[in-house]
């Protein structure tokens, strides 16, 4: 089965931040757990390089949009690296195979007779690159988002006939009601459909800077069609001398955030109908990551910037952080004090004292052996099943409700430990084969949550996972290894600060 996941492609004038790194670990969560699965998967993420907002900057830097997108690009291939992303290709919508695609598409749509000639006049605002209905018009003809004035215009451009796929598109979410998620996003997405839908603008005559319309080069394509189609252009040209596209389109989660909802929950299913083409499976809106005021740590001070926090703590640590702190999918409070005590409660205390304890009692009561035992009934019945509800859960992308069912099985061989008390049954040769089983329970126990958390924390679970000797990452359930291999110890995962 192919599974093919994307992310937002980020917008080339402005420097990597924790949204953006939120969103590659979510994307990245899942293809690393689809892996697992032995799924075919594709991962994909990018950069966006055309547009008004990218000639300006360039303009303002006395540079070329051309050098300017070619820095940040390297800025965001440098950001998805530290996250650990594991993503198959890094699409630039400069290059010349998106380009080749995108004019082919977008001939498609005119040749189904979806495209006009016409004039635009209304309120712009360069930095969404979004002409605005009325109902997105703030007070003082401000953009709602920004709170910044926007610019009347008047162009003559190519339109794309949008009004007509509103009954199209009511029919496609009415029989697809997962298409969107969370649902409170769907019915956001139906309410803009619903209050009407207007032609759009496809082109635009004033700019330069983007995608030539191949029937009217004087005129580039509007950048949100250019950078939108990026999800079925990547496909044909991310792999050299084959094309992906029959094998993963469409694609089976975007992974978005909510300021570009319209956009991929309208225009885009919209433009693939238009093309003759099928839409994305499903879309995963995210919230924002929100810094409240709070208390300041000791060592981050009061600003969760994600590359301080990888240099100091590792990327697995904000990895954690950003899926158990916040609820995927809402809005959340973050702070560095909240990020200080996950990190000593759950990462150092719950997860590394009690993967220190086991391997350091193996070593100590069986000479680094692990003993061919079987598996503690006491816990076999809080494991059962396990692996079938983390995977439920992130085949819906509840990234966030599968770390907690996973955290806590945490939570209960550390209890285990404290009940069992392997340490006095050290004492008697009596006990014995208890001992054996406690052991060998522990470190079945620690292996199933290591595999488990791997697309949460992949370098520290294979650290732990090696030291368990176990090569594997396959899903297995609890007293599916059968014991005997040979226990490192290791240097704490997560040292204490």
């Amino acid at each position: 089965m192919s599974y093919y996941v994307t992310t937002p492609i980020y917008y080339g004038n402005g420097e990597p931040h924790l949204g953006h790194a939120y969103s590659t670990m979510a994307a990245d969560i899942l293809a690393r757990h689809m892996r697992q699965r032995g799924e075919d998967v594709f991962m994909l993420t990018g950069t966006d390089e055309h547009g008004e907002p990218i000639a300006q900057a360039a303009e303002k830097e006395g540079i070329t949009p051309q050098q300017l997108v070619d820095r940040s690009a390297a800025q965001f291939q440098d950001m998805v690296g530290k996250v650990d992303s594991t993503h198959d290709f890094f699409i630039r919508t400069t290059d010349r195979g998106h380009i080749e695609r995108v004019q082919q598409v977008v001939n498609r749509v005119k040749e189904n007779g979806h495209v006009y000639k016409g004039i635009y006049e209304g309120w712009y605002c360069p930095r969404c690159a979004d002409f605005k209905s009325d109902n997105e018009i703030g007070p003082g003809d401000t953009c709602l988002i920004h709170e910044t004035p926007l610019q009347r215009e008047e162009e003559e451009n190519w339109f794309f006939r949008l009004s007509a796929f509103q009954e199209p598109l009511e029919k496609l979410y009415e029989e697809n009601p997962g298409m969107i998620e969370p649902d409170f996003r769907r019915n956001e997405a139906l309410a803009f459909i619903r209050s009407g839908l207007r032609d759009v603008s496809l082109s635009r005559s004033k700019l330069s800077w983007g995608v030539p319309l191949p029937w009217d080069p004087d005129q580039v394509m509007y950048v949100w069609f250019d950078a939108l189609l990026n999800y079925y252009t990547a496909l044909s040209y991310a792999r050299q001398g084959e094309d992906l596209t029959e094998k993963f389109w469409p694609a089976s989660w975007h992974i978005l955030a909510k300021d570009i909802l319209k956009f991929h929950a309208v225009y885009w299913p919209a433009f693939l109908l238009a093309a003759g083409l099928e839409p994305p499976q499903r879309m995963f809106i995210h919230g924002y990551l929100l810094m409240g005021e709070k208390k300041m740590s000791k060592s981050l001070g009061n600003v969760l910037d994600p590359f301080e926090v990888i240099e100091r703590f590792g990327a697995d640590a904000l990895r954690y952080y950003c899926f158990r702190e916040v609820t995927f999918g809402q809005d959340g409070s973050i702070s560095t004090a909240g990020f200080e005590a996950r990190y000593e409660t759950e990462l150092a205390n719950d997860f590394g004292n009690l993967a220190s304890r086991t391997l350091a009692m193996v070593g100590r009561y069986r000479d680094g052996i692990l003993p061919a035992a079987e598996p503690d009934p006491l816990l076999t019945a809080d494991f059962d099943g396990i692996v079938g509800r983390v995977g439920a859960l992130l085949d819906q992308a509840q990234i966030g409700q599968a770390l907690e069912e996973i955290w806590v099985l945490v939570r209960r061989l550390n209890r285990y430990v404290e009940e069992s008390q392997p340490w006095v049954l050290a004492k008697s040769d009596g006990d014995a084969v208890r001992l054996d089983q406690v052991l060998y329970s522990l470190a079945e126990g620690l292996r199933v949550v290591s595999v488990l958390l791997h697309p949460y924390l992949p370098n520290s679970s294979a650290t732990l996972l090696r030291a368990l000797g176990e090569p594997s990452l396959e899903l297995s359930g609890f007293g599916a290894r059968p014991g005997g291999q040979h226990v490192e110890r290791i240097e704490p995962l997560f040292p204490k600060l």
